[in-house]
């Protein structure tokens, strides 16, 4: 995923998917892992920010192929 990522992409990405559905955050190829997604942004520096909201536990195998961390 490019570096470059900004709030629009990530807006399309989300709106095909249903409404109700979790998200996590996959983090760390090395020791791959889900996270809950926070929900709060704060914007600084022309930048906004979200934090995870604790660890769910290791990302599927399946999602780390599809990344490319397997």
């Amino acid at each position: 995923m490019s570096h470059r990522s900004t709030v629009g992409y990530l807006l399309q990405q989300l709106q095909r998917l249903d409404d109700a559905l979790p998200i996590r955050l996959a983090v760390n190829p090395d020791f791959p892992f889900a996270h809950y997604a926070g929900a709060d942004v704060v914007v600084r520096d022309g930048k906004a920010y979200s934090a995870d909201d604790g660890q769910k536990g290791y990302l599927p195998t399946e999602v780390a192929t599809v990344l490319d961390w397997a």
